[in-house]
């Protein structure tokens, strides 16, 4: 209510009410098909990370540490799909392509906020693993579930905190020229081009916190990995278990992977001059493939979320 009430007042200080979004194609035919295209995977992103959660949360086997943030992720996800998919299907129809001051803003904010918190909490997964199979006599006092809530809680709320900064800081902008936003989606890039004062400020504080704050989460998590990696081979000098665990690491990194190498790219270019060819094929990247890659990715070369799934199918039968 009070995130509702803060933004209603930052539209009173800017002339523009609402803002026009970009088709994610101009191509009219193609319109209908890629309507299709996203629909299902918007259907498939949020079934299955639906799927996951439920398995997560109903099997007594799958209640510990690592299913628990597996969970955190895949709620992430639906959250993710549901920022920026119904919006981006409504653009693909015949209507009025506009989206309101307060509904823009709330959906920058909403889309950095599950962006800052993913990435905070594939380093907490990260670290998890580090301490399951280097610190494994601890591992039920360093993860106990009560650190676990804790460590969850904390990634959700700074993730929060860390994107009402920037959307603040884009609401308190003058837009008073064109509300034509060439993006499919409401993001802090594509809005700065629209502001009729000096951005600075903003982008300085968007390359300041958006370079450094991924780039060290991701350094932490490759380094969880990789001190796994050097552990398992020197304490059982066996190619086969180092092999083994190469396989299951392969599933983590490339989620790592889908997600930082977009994310980082957009930070690092500048705000004006990029092709929105490029831009909104990247930002199709990170906010619709990857959620609908996570059950696949995470889930069904899982063995035990497997067992899990053919448990409950059974239960239910």
């Amino acid at each position: 209510m009070l995130f509702c009430l803060f933004f209603q007042v930052m539209l009173n200080q800017t002339s523009v009410t609402e803002f026009l979004l970009l088709a994610v194609i101009d191509i009219q035919v193609l319109q209908p098909v890629l309507f299709v295209v996203f629909l299902a995977t918007y259907i498939v992103s949020v079934a299955g990370n639906a799927a996951t959660l439920m398995v997560v949360i109903s099997d007594s086997r799958l209640h510990s540490p690592m299913y628990f943030f597996l969970g955190n992720l895949s709620c992430l996800h639906i959250c993710y799909s549901m920022v920026t998919l119904p919006k981006m299907l409504e653009n693909f129809l015949p209507t009025h392509k506009a989206i309101s001051f307060l509904g823009c803003i709330s959906q920058l904010h909403f889309f950095h906020f599950l962006g800052s918190t993913e990435s905070m909490l594939l380093a907490v997964m990260g670290f998890d693993r580090f301490v399951a199979i280097c610190k494994l006599l601890h591992y039920p006092f360093i993860m106990s579930h009560q650190v676990c809530v804790q460590m969850a809680i904390f990634v959700w709320i700074i993730g929060f905190f860390h994107a009402l900064l920037y959307s603040v800081m884009t609401s308190r902008l003058n837009f008073c020229g064109s509300n034509y936003i060439h993006y499919f989606f409401c993001d802090i890039k594509p809005l700065l081009e629209l502001a009729c004062r000096s951005t600075d400020l903003n982008e300085w504080l968007l390359i300041l916190s958006w370079g450094p704050l991924p780039l060290a989460h991701f350094f932490l998590t490759l380094l969880s990995y990789a001190y796994i990696i050097i552990y398992l081979y020197f304490k059982t000098h066996s190619c086969s278990m180092l092999h083994k665990a190469l396989s299951t690491f392969v599933s983590h990194f490339m989620v790592v992977v889908l997600f930082y190498v977009p994310i980082v790219f957009t930070s690092i270019r500048p705000a004006t001059g990029s092709s929105v060819e490029q831009e909104r094929i990247i930002a199709i990247m990170y906010s619709v493939v990857t959620p609908v890659l996570n059950p696949l990715i995470y889930t069904l070369r899982n063995k035990e979320v497997k067992g899990a799934l053919r448990r409950g199918i059974r239960r239910r039968l």
